[in-house]
């Protein structure tokens, strides 16, 4: 084996879809099942304060393999037109992500599961291994999957499915000579809910009273098209299929980690869990992310995901951080993790967090802010205060989140708020002006939470970029 390449450990990166903060037991739910997450934590790092770039599904997964916040990779809403082989568009083509700089460096890269970037048909960004969803959802039997380009659809479970590609990927690169990575993006737990999980385990929920989903008057904001019908409605049964979801999901985190530890190779694989954006069961009164309400909303139930990062003997076990991080962090964290330079590293927002990961502490991280934006919204959260814009017009908010941490008193008509209202706007401005490039500006994209058609920006100029039929009910 090339001693380079020993020196690399593997790297196995596991997406979920719309998963909240809330949904792990070792977060603290003790409702739902989740033992191979909190075996995972118990054996590495579990943050209680990591954020995604933005709150919803496509711009936070580009944003997390660029390294780029929405306004300079220019996907701003969910990806509606342009994910299947016949009509296909590259939304991030020339940009470059982290896996063609590992793919550079001699790690082979595989995909197994949901991509919803664009042309799902082809191996894009330094994969050679791929095996992705024609979407970015959908029903969990008959998945539409693309394997060397063609559409293989399998009446299966499709978080199982997703897992076995994944294991025979993990089965074939163990054999070989040079280091591996793998993204595992289950479409768990993303709707549908009902009538589309394993019945056992729903039937399993059966006396769950679901204690920690509130039940709330409804948001005034909130799109009940934005979820599947009778959700409110049914909430049990669909509540059931959430948690099944999110446990069934768990046990196939477990059949990858029970891999790696029979082919050896646990202590040579970095294991990082994430999700996509958060979610919310009846939290605020609202089903679904930052597109559940109309305007977009950041609630933190909205944008705080599950984040465990695990490669023992490397990074301290059982531990947990409430330290500020964000998606935009991780590519910066990981390449430094390697030791690969990005030679587009002063152009991108993230920093990297690597003392911790090497139980050391990061002062110089107390008083980092992290951002969010969500097409015209845009957020600025610390450890107290939170602020979200929107343009042009607003409404805006201004939250004390240490005395309200659960985001129920606006202050931002409270006069003597004032100063720290002027302070995070200015840090706001100052910080997208930086970082925005000005032809992919979401601060200036009509995006309604419904879907992207096309290229924001010169490239798609001429063509409607985001859909606009909101029939808010």
């Amino acid at each position: 084996m090339n001693t380079e390449h020993r020196r690399m450990p593997n790297i196995v990166v596991i997406l979920t879809d719309d998963q909240g903060i809330w949904a792990m037991g070792c977060s603290g739910n003790s409702e739902i099942r989740t033992p191979n997450l909190d075996r995972l934590a118990a054996t590495g790092m579990r943050f209680t304060d990591f954020f995604c770039a933005s709150p919803v599904c496509s711009p936070a997964r580009a944003s997390l393999l660029t390294g780029r916040i929405p306004s300079q990779h220019g996907v701003h809403d969910w990806i509606r037109e342009g994910n299947s082989k016949e009509n296909p568009i590259d939304y991030l083509e020339g940009q470059l992500a982290y896996t063609e700089l590992l793919a550079s460096r001699g790690y082979t890269c595989g995909l197994s599961g949901k991509w919803h970037l664009g042309n799902s048909a082809r191996p894009q960004k330094g994969f050679s291994h791929w095996y992705a969803h024609e979407r970015g959802g959908g029903p969990y039997y008959n998945a539409p999957m693309y394997r060397e380009g063609e559409l293989v659809p399998d009446p299966g479970y499709v978080t199982d499915l997703i897992t076995d590609d994944a294991l025979d990927y993990v089965d074939g690169c163990a054999r070989g000579d040079g280091p591996f990575y793998l993204s595992v993006h289950y479409t768990a737990p993303h709707s549908p809910w009902i009538d589309n999980h394993p019945k056992d385990i729903v039937d399993s929920y059966d006396d769950c009273p679901f204690e920690s989903c509130p039940v709330e008057p409804e948001h005034p904001w909130f799109l009940r098209n934005s979820v599947p019908i009778g959700v409110r409605e049914n909430r049990p049964e669909n509540l059931k299929g959430y948690f099944a979801a999110v446990t069934a999901m768990d046990a196939n985190v477990g059949r990858i980690l029970d891999r790696l530890e029979t082919l050896g190779i646990r202590e040579d694989t970095l294991v990082f869990f994430t999700s996509d954006n958060g979610y919310n069961c009846g939290h605020h009164g609202v089903w679904g992310k930052g597109n559940g309400t109309f305007p977009l909303n950041m609630y933190d139930t909205s944008v705080k995901v599950p984040t465990i990062i695990s490669h023992p003997g490397s990074i301290p076990e059982g531990v947990t951080t409430d330290v500020l991080l964000s998606h935009y962090d991780f590519m910066p964290t990981l390449l430094e993790y390697l030791g690969i330079e990005n030679p587009e590293a002063d152009a991108l927002p993230g920093t990297s967090f690597l003392p911790l990961l090497k139980g050391r502490e990061m002062k110089e991280r107390e008083n980092v802010v992290v951002y969010d934006e969500y097409g015209p919204v845009r957020m600025i959260r610390s450890k107290e205060w939170k602020y979200v814009h929107r343009y042009p017009y607003g409404p805006h908010e201004l939250y004390n989140l240490r005395d309200d941490p659960d985001e129920r008193n606006n202050l931002i008509d409270d006069e003597s708020e004032d100063n720290i209202k002027v302070s995070m706007k200015a840090m706001l401005d100052d910080w997208f002006a930086r970082y925005v490039y000005p032809d992919v500006d979401g601060a200036r994209e009509a995006v309604y939470g419904k879907g992207q058609l096309a290229l924001a920006g010169p490239a798609g100029r001429g063509a409607k970029a985001f859909a606009d039929d909101i029939d808010a009910a």
